[in-house]
């Protein structure tokens, strides 16, 4: 039966986390993740993602502000026991097995007996459990990554890009794994760069830019913040179809896409369009407005590309801060 949880187990209010030489990591962050959910921490390299997951666990005290991690301050025993985590690249030893690395990293965390077995059965390395750490895969280090953050059977699980260098086949093993730890009644804050996969892993997401947080809702919300603003449309004879929906006052642009027409106009406007079409002898196959994914969302939220270095005073370049 897993332990009472507060109904927010990570609580970050107003916290600014600032370096020597006045590097400005994360800057009045306030942020709430609610039980049982899996929420993703998303940004560009530098945007302060690390250091705010180093500051969950107590490896990192804020500058100001303040921060509860299942109602505890992070770093406490009570806090830590509840908590499992993989922030940056897992590190074991590459002579020992997989199963003597957990069972090494269950001693020092206090761990039952068990764990370890059990651990490796959750990420599926049951059958490679005797093989030395040296021969994974990248994608089998990072699973038994996630394995040692499982030990404990921990309430909430922080993941700092767990997908990280892994290729397509690694990515949706990753996605699998997370998906069913999700279900598993645990709290998961998962960052990550791979956008799709947090599309269909994550219930929420919040973005973060330059220490700052940018928007937070679910991955349809930030999705619908965008707006449409155009529609497909698969119309036959192509060329009567575009002159009619050109001539339209509320279609601002007609363009051709993969066989089809791209038309620039307030989705609103659909059943206009449709009865124009048919009223004009054109036989209109599909018409559906364009879903805009979390990719486009998060670069819209984050801006262009920041230049590799910042003027003194306004903060780290991306490679300095995570």
């Amino acid at each position: 039966m897993r332990s009472a949880i507060t109904e927010f187990p990570i609580a970050v209010d107003g916290v600014t986390k600032r370096f020597g030489g006045g590097v400005l990591a994360v800057a009045d962050l306030d942020l709430r993740v609610r039980a049982g959910e899996v929420f993703g921490f998303l940004g560009r390299n530098g945007a302060g993602k690390t250091t705010t997951m180093r500051m969950l666990v107590g490896l990192v005290r804020p500058t100001a502000g303040t921060i509860r991690v299942l109602g505890q301050p992070p770093g406490t025993p009570a806090a830590l026991a509840r908590i499992g985590a993989l922030i940056e690249t897992p590190a074991f030893y590459p002579h020992l097995s997989g199963l003597d690395n957990l069972l090494l990293a269950a001693r020092y965390a206090g761990a039952p007996a068990g764990a370890a077995r059990r651990a490796l059965a959750e990420v599926g390395l049951t059958d490679r459990a005797g093989s030395r750490f040296r021969t994974y895969s990248l994608g089998m280090k990072q699973r038994l990554g996630v394995a040692a953050a499982l030990l404990k059977d921990p309430d909430l699980l922080i993941l700092d890009e767990p997908t990280n260098g892994l290729d397509p086949a690694g990515v949706a093993e990753m996605r699998e794994l997370l998906r069913a730890i999700g279900q598993g009644g645990r709290t998961v804050l998962l960052s990550s760069h791979v956008l799709t996969e947090v599309e269909q892993i994550c219930d929420r997401v919040a973005v973060i830019d330059a220490g700052r947080l940018v928007a937070e809702g679910a991955p349809g919300e930030l999705r619908s913040a965008l707006g449409t603003g155009a529609v497909i449309i698969d119309a036959d004879p192509a060329d009567r179809a575009t002159a009619c929906l050109r001539a339209h006052p509320a279609v601002q642009a007609v363009e051709p896409a993969d066989g089809m027409l791209r038309v620039t106009v307030d989705p609103e406007h659909a059943a206009e369009l449709n009865r124009a079409l048919v009223n004009a002898g054109v036989d209109v196959r599909e018409l559906r407005p364009v879903r805009h994914s979390l990719e486009e969302a998060f670069l819209e939220l984050t801006g262009p590309s920041r230049p590799e270095r910042t003027s003194p005073g306004a903060g780290p370049t991306l490679e300095e801060v995570r």
